[in-house]
């Protein structure tokens, strides 16, 4: 009997499209943990290339990695650099 081999999951593979990136980010924030939102931009931000984004940001590429983890917790001004070198806006809805 042969042995699957499996390997974790990685959701920064699935996010192929503008869209995907729109939609994974929306769900995110509609669920408002600020926990999940840092980690979120940073599956995007790998998605993208840590190493593009870190240099669009002028932040280091670990210090991105580290902020945008699951332990992370990023700056305000972390965050809309983030959303900025990603080429993305945040809109206030009512």
């Amino acid at each position: 009997m042969s042995r699957l081999k499996t390997r974790p999951w990685d959701s920064a593979e699935s996010l192929k499209t503008e869209e995907d990136i729109a939609n994974y980010l929306e769900a995110v924030f509609e669920d408002g943990d600020p926990a999940l939102i840092a980690y979120a931009l940073g599956v995007v931000a790998r998605a993208k290339g840590m190493a593009k984004i870190a240099k669009k940001t002028g932040l280091g590429r670990e210090s991105l990695y580290k902020a945008l983890s699951k332990d992370g917790n990023p700056k305000i001004d972390t965050v809309l650099k983030v959303v900025h070198a990603l080429g993305l806006k945040l809109k206030i809805a009512a």
